[in-house]
């Protein structure tokens, strides 16, 4: 068990109640591998349990994550609400806003690139797959646009090789 955030009061897992109005679902591949990433890095973000009601508000698929590594504690933080509303709204707003959030493939392969012999599952990026070039000459793939195929004859010819790619438009 590593506990690596602020917290209110370690709790015992059978003590948590999962809050009944939680609309969202974690799958088994979920939280197998939010498993795997709170074993590496361990918890880091404590399980939000209400005063008013005594379920919890935010960390379901945490505590379901936590429950498969056999842990029987993990961190936890009680807040208060205003109103049963406001603990709702609480509960649905920590799900769905962050599925706003666009991610920027670019800059993560720009930032990613570099990194050798690191499990990638740990990025929680679902179907994310690290493929490292063989040799130097294949770090970098130019992309050449043609306005149509004769351009991209002409190109090809002129560079002597077919081992260019070109995508005609």
């Amino acid at each position: 068990m590593k506990i690596n955030c602020s917290y209110s009061d370690l709790v015992n897992l059978t003590e948590l109640k999962p809050n009944p109005k939680n609309a969202n679902r974690h799958s088994p591949e979920q939280i197998e591998r939010l498993a795997k990433i709170i074993d590496f890095q361990g918890q880091r973000s404590p399980i939000v349990v209400s005063r008013n009601s005594g379920f919890i508000v935010k960390g379901h698929g945490r505590l379901d994550a936590i429950k498969k590594l056999g842990w029987t504690q993990c961190a936890v933080d009680f807040q208060s609400y205003n109103t049963p509303e406001h603990e709702y709204a609480d509960c649905i707003a920590d799900n769905e806003i962050g599925r706003w959030a666009e991610f920027d493939w670019q800059a993560f392969k720009e930032d990613s690139f570099e990194i050798e012999d690191f499990d990638f599952d740990l990025f929680g990026i679902d179907s994310l797959k690290k493929e490292s070039p063989k040799t130097p000459e294949e770090k970098y793939q130019i992309i050449i646009e043609c306005k149509d195929a004769l351009e991209q004859a002409d190109f090809l010819e002129e560079f002597e090789t077919r081992s260019l790619q070109c995508k005609a438009k």
